[in-house]
C-alpha cells in the first residue's frame, strides 16, 4: 500500500510539472539561435554584475520632523584666529534672553597669522572641497558615509617654530548655550559682566590697532564628528579698513545621523555673510568686530543610511534574467519570421511556370488547348 501511495504521489507531481522536458531529437539548433543565445547570456552576465554593485551601494534617506527638545544645551565648537593680540580681543555669547554665557571653555593662544606652506596647501584644499560641496550637493552624502575614515579637518600644526613674534590670537574651545537664538561675537576688549547690559573694555585699545582680519578654521554646533566639513570651515577674511564689521547670519538645523559606522546627534547649518566698514559720518553705525548671529530651526532632520534588502536584489536579478531571455526569444522569432516572408517573396518572384504544349510528339510553347475556330 505504501508503494502504491508513493507511485500515486510521484505521478501527481509529474502531472503538475510546468517545465516538461523535450527530447533532444525534437530540438532543432541553428547558427542564428546560437548567436542570439551568446548575446543574451553576455547581457545577463553584465547586468547581473552591475546589479551586484548596486546592491552593495547605500544611500542616505532624509526625514523631517518637529524638534521637541527644548531643555538640552547647544554645544558650540570654535576655532578662530584673529589678527590682533590676545590682550586686545574678547569673545563671548549673548543669547536672545540677554543672558551672557560664561566663556570659560575658550582658550586664547598667541600665534602667527600667516600660514606655513603646508598649512596653506591644507587651506586651499579645504576651500576647493567647499566650492565643490556648493555645486554638487550629493557629495555631502559621500561625506556622511565616510565619517571616521576621512582625514582630519583641523588645521595641521606648524612644522617649525616661527621666527617672528606672535601677531594674532587663536580662540578655540567649546561653549554650552541655551537652545535659543544668540550672538557669538569677537570684538575689542574683554567682556565685562554688567547687570544692566553687556559691555567690552575697549577704552584702552587704540583704533589704529584694530584689525579684524580672521580665519575660521572650524565652527560647528553639537557633537563634534571627525570628517564633517562645515560651511564656514576654511573661511578667511582680510580687512580693508581698521573699523570693519563682519557678520555671519547662521541658521542651525538639528540633525540625527545614523549610518553603519556612527550614530550621533549633531547640527547642520547654513550661513549668509555680510561685511561693512563702520563710518558714523556716512551713516554706517555699529561696532567693529566679528559677529556670528545664530538661530535654531524648529525642524529636525534624521539622516539614515539605507541598504537594498536581499529579497529585492533577488527579485531584480530574476527580472533581469527572465526579461532578457524572453525578450531575445521574441526578437529572434520576429526576425526569423520577417526573413522567411522576405525570402519566400523573392523565391515567388524568381519562379515563373512555363507553358508546355504537345504537337506532333514534340514539345512546343503553343498552348495545349486551342480555339475551335482555329482547329477547323
Amino acid at each position: 500500500m505504501r508503494r502504491l501511495s508513493r507511485k500515486k504521489a510521484l505521478n501527481l507531481v509529474k502531472e503538475l510539472d510546468a517545465f516538461p522536458k523535450v527530447p533532444e531529437s525534437y530540438v532543432e539548433t541553428s547558427a542564428s539561435g546560437g548567436t542570439v543565445s551568446l548575446i543574451a547570456f553576455t547581457a545577463m552576465a553584465l547586468l547581473a554584475f552591475f546589479e551586484f554593485f548596486v546592491y552593495r551601494d547605500t544611500w542616505m534617506s532624509y526625514e523631517y520632523e518637529v524638534d521637541k527638545d527644548f531643555t538640552s544645551k547647544l554645544r558650540i565648537n570654535i576655532d578662530v584666529t584673529v589678527a590682533m593680540r590676545c590682550q586686545f580681543v574678547g569673545a563671548d555669547v549673548l543669547d536672545l534672553a540677554e543672558t551672557m554665557v560664561a566663556s570659560d571653555g575658550l582658550q586664547y593662544e598667541p600665534v602667527v597669522f600667516e600660514l606655513t606652506p603646508q598649512q596653506r596647501i591644507w587651506h586651499r584644499t579645504l576651500l576647493l572641497i567647499q566650492n565643490r560641496l556648493r555645486e554638487e550637493h550629493a557629495l555631502q552624502d559621500v561625506l556622511f558615509k565616510s565619517l571616521l575614515k576621512g582625514g582630519p579637518t583641523a588645521l595641521p600644526p606648524r612644522e617649525v617654530d616661527p621666527n617672528q613674534s606672535p601677531n594674532a590670537c587663536r580662540i578655540h574651545g567649546h561653549l554650552y548655550v541655551n537652545k535659543v537664538a544668540g550672538n557669538f561675537h569677537i570684538t575689542v576688549g574683554k567682556a565685562i559682566p554688567h547687570p544692566r547690559g553687556h559691555a567690552h573694555l575697549a577704552a584702552l585699545v587704540s583704533h589704529e590697532t584694530y584689525n579684524f582680519s580672521h580665519r575660521i578654521d572650524h565652527l560647528s554646533f553639537g557633537e563634534e564628528i571627525p570628517g564633517v566639513i562645515n560651511p564656514l570651515d576654511g573661511t578667511e577674511k582680510v580687512c580693508t579698513d581698521h573699523n570693519q564689521m563682519f557678520q555671519y547670519f547662521i541658521t542651525i538645523v538639528p540633525t540625527k545621523l545614523k549610518t553603519y559606522k556612527i550614530s550621533a546627534e549633531t547640527h547642520q547649518y547654513s550661513v549668509t555673510e555680510r561685511e561693512r566698514v563702520i563710518n558714523h559720518a556716512a551713516g554706517s553705525h555699529g561696532v567693529s568686530g566679528i559677529f556670528m548671529k545664530y538661530d535654531i530651526s524648529s525642524l529636525m532632520v534624521t539622516v539614515t543610511e539605507q541598504h537594498m534588502p536581499l529579497w529585492q536584489f533577488l527579485v531584480r536579478l530574476c527580472g533581469i534574467i527572465g526579461g532578457i531571455f524572453s525578450t531575445t526569444g521574441m526578437l529572434h522569432g520576429l526576425v526569423g519570421f520577417c526573413v522567411d516572408i522576405v525570402c519566400c517573396r523573392l523565391k515567388l518572384g524568381v519562379y515563373k511556370p512555363k507553358e508546355v504544349g504537345i504537337l506532333d510528339g514534340h514539345s512546343s510553347q503553343t498552348p495545349l488547348l486551342t480555339d475551335t475556330n482555329e482547329q477547323e
